[in-house]
């Protein structure tokens, strides 16, 4: 009785309460670690993985990675919001004006925060010139059509220029040297360093405190259209560009910067009427673009935008014109 007595009394064991995943039992440092550079750093990561993702990351069991995923779900708290919420949340949203009235004007008024605008066209079209535009304009005082914040450019093709920028920064009275320093530019050198630099973008954030407010990647297709070739690996590429419009978006829209990324082309040989152009990357990139703009040469050295599939914004076309000193401004 006495016995019975004693271990009713006993205190209740305390259940640590998972919030992140080095709490997750049974998995290790080196285990924590391998997933945090696969880009799994918090529950939801895991809890949204596949097995095989899992499995790919640390190279554990599928019963263990199933039982992982399993863990971080139960304790993963669903953060429903209410339509006010996401009301409030889109007040919060910054339109970063490009020098064009025209531009602004088809879409919406600049290019927004916590969004994916994607720029397509062929070379020379003017995709390189407006995210140089961007990454100066975006570091101006909100009252002026900026962010006031830092940019960040992922350059896959060797297109960055820092001679471009101090033009630009002259031209809309910024003092380019600080203007240089508020751009952090990193070199793609293949698909998955890109995708790596994407993920990393968070650490600018929370480890050294940049207040990023622009991410530019130029161009977002190139090194996928250049490592994966034939159909036969078209659905693993497509699975990988998925993966990384995905990052992108996450990270857009819990850090509220613009995500601009620019697009190759490719010509339909089996169209006849129209415009045989056609952005690379197919469905996967069009759904997970918030808006996809359309650029091509005018007259007399003219660029033309076209917004593709947005009804809520403007259909008409946008003419703006390409200025050594300011960069994007009006015909």
């Amino acid at each position: 009785m006495r016995q019975e007595l004693e271990l009713e009394m006993e205190e209740p064991k305390v259940v640590k309460k998972i919030t992140g995943i080095a709490d997750l039992p049974g998995i290790g440092p080196a285990t924590i670690e391998k997933l945090e550079t696969a880009g799994f750093a918090d529950l939801m990561s895991v809890a949204v993985a596949t097995p095989g993702e899992i499995i790919g990351a640390t190279e554990m069991s599928e019963a263990t990675a199933k039982k992982v995923i399993a863990i971080a779900r139960a304790n993963l708290e669903m953060d429903f919001a209410s339509g006010d919420e996401m009301m409030r949340r889109r007040e919060q949203m910054i339109k970063i004006t490009t020098g064009s009235k025209e531009l602004d004007k088809l879409m919406g008024g600049g290019f927004e925060t916590a969004a994916i605008t994607e720029a397509y066209g062929q070379y020379g079209s003017g995709k390189s010139q407006i995210a140089h535009t961007l990454a100066v304009r975006a570091q101006l005082p909100t009252d002026k059509g900026g962010a006031n914040g830092s940019v960040v450019f992922i350059d896959t093709e060797g297109t960055f220029r820092p001679e471009r920028i101090v033009q630009i920064a002259k031209g809309n009275g910024l003092d380019p040297e600080a203007t240089l320093k508020n751009i952090k530019v990193a070199r793609a050198f293949n698909s998955d360093h890109q995708m790596l630099l994407a993920e990393k973008v968070e650490d600018l954030i929370k480890k050294q405190g940049m207040n990023v407010k622009l991410l530019i990647v130029d161009s977002l297709t190139a090194h996928f259209r250049a490592e994966f070739v034939g159909r036969g690996t078209l659905a693993d590429r497509q699975q990988r560009i998925n993966k990384h419009m995905h990052v992108l978006m996450k990270l857009a829209e819990k850090y509220n910067f613009a995500v601009y990324v620019t697009n190759q082309v490719m010509v339909k040989p089996d169209m006849f009427f129209g415009d045989p152009t056609e952005a690379v990357g197919g469905h996967v990139v069009a759904h997970n673009s918030t808006y996809r703009v359309y650029l091509r040469r005018g007259k007399k050295g003219s660029r033309v935008a076209k917004m593709i599939d947005a009804p809520n914004l403007a259909e008409s076309e946008a003419v703006f014109q390409i200025d050594e000193g300011k960069g994007v401004i009006d015909v």
